[in-house]
């Protein structure tokens, strides 16, 4: 039986017990994959964080579980691990090495305390999704206002846009089916208005039946509207998250580009720590 210390934090929100709830075992070095995945399952959030010595280059190496699965890249787990070492080192940047590569994280401070920060993300490369008309039966929609695609940074975001944010609202996806679909991928539903944007993500096959907030679907999520040519690339998008679930969030993401070459993608927002503890684990 050994001791690992661990922190809670609310990430993509500045108000407590809201946004999408992250644990980090700020210690992880020795644990294996096996106790990882079951510690993620006895906390049951969206995703846990356990941080490790990071090679060159890294402050930190982190690994990311959901209750079910491994996740090569997360947005809320990386930003949140990251104003938890920032607070610890009182920095004002952090680089996390994942098994996407790695994700420099800049920090902001007011009155003593890390308040927001942007990551620099994976560039996401867009995929054909094979399955869409069977998506659209298991979500009870008949049509997407955009092309149903796919884009990969690590996980894998699938895109379906509603007419309205009434309609994301009234979604009531049959979860069986979509796990059904396969274990892969997360399903974002989203309607855009200008640069404000609603959205929904269903990972029933991960153990997240729906998400709070999606840092590594809101980069994709830019670039999709920048492609489809409902925003401008380079303009800053604020997505709206967790309502339905009671955990509020905002994000904010933007894609620096054009239609013939990605070369950056951003996303940023608050988080706060709410707790500390001692895990028993063997």
């Amino acid at each position: 039986m050994s001791a690992r210390s661990y922190t809670v934090v609310d990430v993509f929100t500045d108000t407590p017990l809201q946004g999408n709830a992250l644990a980090v075992f700020t210690d992880a070095n020795g644990m294996t994959d096996e106790l990882m995945q079951r510690t993620a399952r006895e906390l049951n959030l969206s995703e846990t964080a356990f941080v490790l010595s990071g090679p060159g280059g890294a402050d930190a190496a982190v690994r990311i579980f959901t209750p079910a699965d491994e996740l090569p890249f997360a947005g809320h787990p990386v930003l949140g691990t990251a104003f938890v070492l920032a607070t610890r080192a009182q920095s004002t940047n952090v680089t996390l090495a994942t098994a996407a590569g790695p994700v420099p994280v800049a920090l902001r401070w007011r009155d003593g305390a890390v308040t927001y920060g942007e990551m620099d993300q994976p560039i996401p490369t867009r995929e054909d999704f094979p399955y869409a008309e069977a998506l659209l039966e298991a979500l009870g929609l008949e049509r997407s206002e955009l092309p149903i695609e796919a884009y990969r940074n690590g996980p894998v975001h699938v895109y379906v846009a509603l007419r309205d944010e009434a309609a994301v609202a009234a979604l009531r996806p049959d979860g069986a089916a979509l796990a059904d679909l396969g274990a892969g991928f997360g399903i974002s539903c989203f309607a855009a208005q200008g640069d404000r944007v609603k959205t929904r993500m269903f990972a029933p096959a991960l153990g997240v039946p729906e998400d709070p907030a999606t840092g590594s679907a809101a980069g994709p999520l830019a670039l999709h509207l920048a492609r489809h040519g409902r925003i401008a690339f380079g303009q800053q998008i604020e997505i709206r998250q967790g309502e339905e679930v009671g955990r509020p969030s905002r994000l904010y993401a933007w894609v620096e580009g054009s239609g013939a070459g990605v070369d950056r993608v951003v996303v940023g927002g608050s988080a706060v720590i709410v707790a500390a503890g001692t895990y028993r684990v063997q």
